[in-house]
């Protein structure tokens, strides 16, 4: 089963107007300058719970709950997501998804369990070695940004901002690259300091206070910043 790194028993902002808890599962093989969960990348980590835990805590919670998300680390990286996937819904609640997109087939074939994905897109795919030191993985993500819009699934594409991470032109850049996917739902997060792997020197002044922005707004269906 789900090798577990930790639990937030209730949140309020991981799935979209729903009330749910947060699985994070351990494990992630990239290495992300902004990580704010760097004890969660090593996969062969002591877990930090046991799934039937999880489960007991899920059953005293039906009613008051609406959603489970699971998180990570990656949770696409361990076998057994399918299976917990499957035995939350078996419970009564929605599923939910938190991903970095980085085993496309595996997600394809997940994605028919999941309620709703929100997909974390890095940079311009073409740029992705830079954020996730990995070399390939901008391709991985595209695939998977390609099949969750595919699949019908509900879906957030966010992207986490910072003038240290993406300059504007990359941020237009990869804005005009999802349009041109068909996204329609897309967010920038700020970047926040507390608990990140590698803290970052404060954002160039009024970094998304810009025409870049603005015009961002203007390709997609539903946009939004999110506030540190």
């Amino acid at each position: 089963m789900l090798r577990i790194g930790g639990l937030t028993p209730y949140s309020a902002t991981d799935y979209p107007g729903c009330f749910a808890a947060v699985v994070f599962c351990q494990g992630c093989p990239w290495h992300c300058h902004y990580c704010h969960n760097p004890h969660l990348l090593a996969a062969g980590a002591p877990p930090a719970m046991a799934w039937d835990e999880v489960v007991d805590f899920l059953g005293r919670r039906r009613g008051l709950l609406d959603a489970v998300v699971f998180s990570g680390g990656e949770p696409t990286l361990q076998d057994g997501l399918a299976e917990a996937a499957r035995a939350v819904k078996a419970l009564g609640f929605k599923v939910g998804l938190h991903t970095a997109g980085m085993y496309p087939e595996r997600l394809r074939e997940l994605l028919p369990l999941f309620n709703w994905v929100g997909m974390d897109i890095k940079a311009p795919f073409a740029d992705y070695e830079q954020i996730t030191g990995v070399a390939g993985s901008g391709a991985k993500a595209r695939n998977s940004a390609r099949w969750i819009l595919d699949s019908g699934v509900d879906y957030e594409f966010r992207t986490t901002v910072h003038s240290a991470l993406l300059s504007r032109e990359a941020l237009a850049a990869l804005g005009r690259e999802l349009a041109a996917m068909g996204a329609q739902h897309y967010v920038l997060q700020e970047f926040r300091q507390q608990g990140c792997a590698e803290p970052l020197p404060p954002t160039a002044p009024a970094y998304l206070r810009c025409g870049t922005v603005e015009r961002m707004s203007q390709q997609f269906r539903q946009f939004s910043v999110r506030k540190a």
